[in-house]
């Protein structure tokens, strides 16, 4: 190794390693682990990675660098990265150095960018939040949502969920999400949604094959169900394109946010796993403009704030509820990152 490794970004695929082990991917968890220790074959990338000059957590840089080992064997280049992604041998060592030594400029472009995950089965989530707000009496939604990507959790009135005992959403979907549902079922209300719209700042193309690689090589190879889940969700993409701008989420949402809204229409901001890639100033920023907001909300017009995001010691994935013209907050669940599990806090059917 090089004197890079002693830079507090080091263990950072170990970091990752572990807890992508802890989720249930043993495969993504060893291949990080031969990509720290093969990393040093891999210069233009070892330098991003070890000098990463923010949180790397955050950033989701491990993650990065496993979309775009992924991405690799996807096109079957090298060969024997593929054949171990396809599991025909164990020799991560040799398969991910490969890769380094061949690849290095292609990786270290890819992981300047964004993760970019659209994890359909975080909609269940959003659609609980959806279900137990407390308003005044049912009206369709107007979802207005941050770091859209590719826009699929836009469509998210055109999937079927199962939360608990409780069934939503179109029963005839191809797109089906059944957390684990821990603790009681949430309240019941029909899940109708009038409009729907989302910023990126590189938003994703379901209909461009370049964008369904990119998204399709975030998912964690291990997990198939997932990667189905999302070529379905990328197909009713193509039928129903999401309607998402290119732009800066804070000043998006603003001219989201004075715009007239409908009498009988509940306005939802919604963002999953976003405001880690935010500024501290940034996150201050959308808290003011939901609170003035919300200071406009009434029981015909009201403004619910919801948020799927990691606490801020990393320690849980909290869906959390803000709703206007009350204001109440609440922790309505913890959830698994991904979406595999929900374990429910908030208001329940009784």
């Amino acid at each position: 190794m090089n004197g890079l490794a002693t830079a507090p970004c080091a263990n950072e695929l170990v970091r990752q390693a572990q807890r992508c082990r802890d989720m249930g991917s043993p495969f993504i968890a060893s291949v990080l682990e031969a990509a720290d220790r093969q990393l040093h074959r891999a210069p233009l990338t070892a330098a991003k990675v070890w000098n990463w000059p923010e949180d790397p957590a955050a950033a989701a840089v491990a993650l990065r660098v496993n979309g775009a080992l992924h991405a690799l064997a996807r096109r079957g280049s090298p060969p024997y990265l593929a054949e171990l992604y396809r599991r025909e041998h164990d020799d991560f060592d040799g398969a991910v150095a490969a890769a380094f030594a061949r690849a290095d400029g292609f990786i270290a472009d890819w992981i300047r960018h964004p993760t970019q995950t659209n994890e359909v089965a975080r909609a269940a989530a959003i659609a609980s939040a959806l279900i137990a707000a407390p308003l005044s009496r049912s009206m369709p939604f107007e979802l207005l949502e941050l770091g859209s990507s590719c826009g699929l959790n836009l469509n998210l009135a055109r999937y079927a969920y199962q939360l608990g005992t409780v069934s939503v959403g179109g029963p005839l979907s191809t797109v089906r999400i059944a957390p684990e549902w821990r603790g009681p079922p949430p309240p019941f209300r029909p899940l109708s949604v009038a409009a729907a719209r989302g910023v990126d700042l590189q938003p994703l193309n379901a209909s461009d094959p370049r964008d369904r690689e990119r998204l399709l090589s975030f998912v964690w190879t291990d997990q198939p169900a997932r990667l189905r889940r999302l070529e379905d969700a990328l197909q009713i993409a193509v039928e129903h394109p999401p309607r998402v701008d290119r732009g800066q989420a804070v000043t998006w949402l603003a001219d989201r946010l004075a715009e007239p809204q409908p009498a009988g229409r509940c306005r939802a901001v919604v963002h999953t796993m976003v405001m880690q890639y935010l500024g501290a100033a940034e996150r201050q920023q959308v808290a003011a403009m939901m609170a003035r907001a919300g200071e406009r909300a009434s029981a015909d017009r009201p403004l619910l704030w919801i948020g799927f995001e990691w606490t801020s010691d990393r320690r849980a994935v909290e869906l959390r509820l803000t709703c206007w013209p009350t204001g109440s907050s609440v922790a309505l669940a913890h959830c698994h990152p991904y979406g595999d599990w929900l374990e429910w806090l908030g208001p329940t059917a009784a």
